[in-house]
């Protein structure tokens, strides 16, 4: 595939398609979609999400004027205040007192921290990575969430995956990708940036292989 002459946002999704086919099919999400999980399973995973969305979201604040990531700093795609409040449902109001992140986590939000401080390119990957996915896949998730566990329709417990800002979620992602089709980036660097998309999938699949230690079903 040439890639001077193919879009930039279809040379990553398709350098990156087996790993997302792989996150998607991994024994912790297939269990928890299946309904072999508690709700317990389910906060458990959502506190990982909070830990990796501050990081993404606190450490883009740097990037809001940077050529290169700025211009995906988008406040509507914003996860952490969401977050917010379907732990309080989850755990209580006390609940940043009662997460805990995974080593699988904390190594996952270093990476993004330290793209965010050193490559802006990298950055874009990791973004891409969650966000898009979050617009797409997680609404499966939301819906199962709703019917096993009784949270209220797009309510508190499932806003992570709820985008008020976002009426047409189409709409969205075709911007999203024309932005990646326009980033300030040479072929050599995009090549970097789809090495960094490849690697945070790795990071994420290293996150739900933990939790699905933590959480094993029984045969």
């Amino acid at each position: 595939m040439n890639s001077s002459s193919t879009p930039f946002s279809t040379l990553i999704r398709t350098a990156s398609h087996e790993l997302h086919g792989e996150a998607h099919d991994s024994t912790f999400m297939s269990d928890l979609l299946g309904g072999r999980l508690g709700v317990d399973a389910y906060t458990r995973y959502t506190e990982q999400l909070w830990f990796v969305y501050r990081a993404i979201e606190e450490s883009g604040r740097e990037l809001a004027d940077d050529p290169v990531a700025g211009p995906f700093i988008r406040p509507e795609l914003m996860r952490q205040a969401a977050l917010e409040r379907d732990l309080a449902h989850l755990r209580g109001a006390g609940w940043r007192e009662s997460i805990t992140a995974l080593p699988a986590t904390e190594e996952y939000t270093a990476r993004i921290e330290e793209c965010a401080r050193t490559w802006p390119g990298g950055y874009v990957a990791h973004h891409y990575t969650r966000y898009l996915g979050d617009l797409s896949g997680g609404q499966v998730l939301r819906s199962r969430a709703e019917t096993t566990w009784g949270f209220a329709r797009k309510g508190d417990g499932v806003r992570f995956y709820v985008f008020e800002d976002i009426s047409n979620p189409a709409a969205f992602k075709r911007d999203y990708r024309e932005l990646l089709d326009g980033v300030l980036a040479d072929d050599l660097e995009k090549q970097r940036i789809i090495g960094e998309c490849k690697r945070a999938f790795t990071l994420n699949i290293a996150v739900l292989r933990a939790l699905s230690e933590e959480f094993r079903v029984s045969a």
